[in-house]
């Protein structure tokens, strides 16, 4: 699967830091769908007409944690990618299955991350 090909969900409540991570991603010609909050990514996973091939959520949002959002995605969506971002990555528990990148991270380490995470 080619980079052009594939659909990333970008959750981030921080509307710079979501913004950054939407134009490096777009320019490493990804699809990107974005998202402010857990409840907003919710109904795009919900909606089946989008095709998603990961999800990367901020760990810590308001309302419904990242960890939380994970689980409803997956109850949807049971073989979705999830990828964490977190400026406490060594100190966070995540769920089987999903990986996490530290935040701040350099353009490379978010193209490799995301790369090895897709099929």
């Amino acid at each position: 699967m080619s980079a052009a090909s594939s659909t990333i969900l970008v959750v981030e409540d921080d509307a710079i830091v979501r913004m950054l991570i939407v134009d490096v991603l777009e320019e490493l010609e990804f699809q990107v769908l974005e998202a402010a909050d857990a409840e907003r990514a919710l109904d795009i996973i919900t909606d089946t007409a989008h095709t998603i091939d990961l999800m990367m959520t901020d760990h810590g949002l308001p309302g419904m944690s990242g960890v939380e959002l994970a689980a409803k995605a997956r109850e949807l969506r049971p073989a979705l990618p999830i990828l964490f971002a977190s400026g406490y990555a060594e100190n966070i528990d995540v769920p089987p299955g999903t990986q996490v990148i530290g935040k701040p991270f350099s353009i490379d380490q978010l193209r490799d991350k995301v790369k090895s995470m897709l099929p």
